[in-house]
């Protein structure tokens, strides 16, 4: 397998072997097939269509690092950026639903869950059942952290109470990852992670967001009035939910990148097969130097950003530091997909101001991943601190 030399210290970035080729050839091809007719009606209902997540199971995308054993795919963390990448292309918000699944509750479970936890929840997550990754709240965005959520021990098990806000694939899941503290004056070294099941008495999805972009997506407030949870759903260990949230989001963020790199990809593409038959002054616009160079910015670009998703990716799973090729892959992929999708709206003109053409959903869609799982701000905060430390 070719291999390409990057910077000292970084492990090297390979080309796809046969098993991810194959892997990401049968997710562009369901994309395709299933997903693109779906699309406009998902958008504009601002609903992920029902008949089209246990499809997702039955293709084993929902369960790609889950052990074989529990049902899932055991592929690597570098096939789960594939199939994000591959989905994003043509919607993101199939991408984002997959990823949060993928990048955040069943990482999350694999690196921090007890052997107990895992023979639970594992083959359900692999097999039918929506995760979500429930952190933030309405004084907690950034500052993720500053939580007001509570959770207090009793017989058997925690009493939760609190608010979150912002959560993917709410409407949807039936497990969720729910940080909470259990000693405000402790400050981050009381926050704990613990599963919570949709059945749970106590527990409610409240109001789902009407977004600008990613619509199909659901994002949802999460209510606890008195929650219980047993014991054993702690997910690692009591007070240290904070180390498990951060590193969670590290990966979670190579993710986010995935999905913008496919956004962006999907935006040229459908931008590229319309300057070849768009006509002015009597020729194609394709044909005209300024349309050639301005489609050329944007495929360097974007191949910059995959190449960044792609080494954070495989560094994570050859085992080495990957904080800062991150958080530099998630900023640079959303600003290149912020970039790339105005200038295929500018490429449409009028048309690409409507909902008949596929590019303003693009241009949308973008949007959100300068903000969620970290905003750009925070990308630059860390890579600063990585630098000078």
């Amino acid at each position: 397998m070719a291999t390409v030399d990057l910077a000292p210290g970084t492990a090297p970035l390979t080309t796809l072997n046969e098993e991810e080729v194959m892997f990401r050839d049968a997710v562009r091809q369901f994309a395709e097939d299933q997903v693109k007719p779906l699309v406009h009606d998902m958008d504009a209902q601002a609903r992920m269509d029902p008949d089209l997540i246990p499809q997702l199971f039955e293709l084993g995308l929902m369960g790609i690092e889950i052990p074989e054993e529990f049902g899932g795919s055991e592929a690597s963390f570098f096939t789960s950026v594939l199939i994000v990448e591959e989905l994003s292309r043509i919607d993101g918000s199939v991408g984002v639903l997959v990823d949060v699944q993928n990048t955040l509750v069943n990482n999350a479970l694999l690196r921090w869950g007890t052997d107990e936890i895992k023979r639970k929840y594992f083959p359900q997550l692999a097999e039918s059942k929506v995760g979500a990754y429930a952190l933030s709240e309405a004084g907690s965005g950034s500052d993720a952290f500053a939580l007001a959520c509570r959770a207090r021990e009793v017989d058997g098990g925690w009493k939760l109470d609190g608010h979150k806000l912002w959560i993917t694939n709410g409407a949807e899941a039936e497990i969720f990852i729910v940080f909470a503290t259990v000693d405000p004056e402790a400050g981050y070294k009381g926050i704990t992670a613990f599963i919570v099941e949709r059945d749970f008495d106590g527990f409610t999805v409240g109001k789902k967001e009407d977004k600008l972009g990613i619509r199909a997506s659901s994002t949802t407030e999460l209510i606890f009035e008195d929650c219980f949870v047993p014991a054993e759903n702690v997910l690692g260990d009591v007070g240290k939910g904070y180390k498990a949230a951060i590193e969670t989001l590290n990966e979670g963020r190579i993710g986010i990148g995935a999905q913008m790199i496919g956004i962006a990809q999907g935006a040229l593409d459908a931008t590229v097969g319309y300057v070849k038959e768009r006509e002015q002054f009597g020729k194609a616009i394709g044909s005209f130097q300024g349309v050639q160079f301005q489609l050329a910015q944007m495929a360097t670009e974007i191949e910059a950003s995959r190449l960044m998703v792609y080494n954070a990716a495989r560094l994570k799973d050859a085992g080495e530091p990957f904080l800062q090729e991150a958080a530099m892959a998630k900023l640079f992929s959303s600003q290149v997909t912020q970039r790339v999708t105005s200038t295929c709206i500018d490429l449409y003109g009028g048309y690409g101001f409507t909902k008949e053409y596929p590019v303003e959903k693009y241009y949308r869609d973008a949007k959100i991943g300068t903000i969620y799982e970290g905003t750009s701000n925070m990308q630059l905060q860390t890579i600063a601190k990585n630098l000078l430390k």
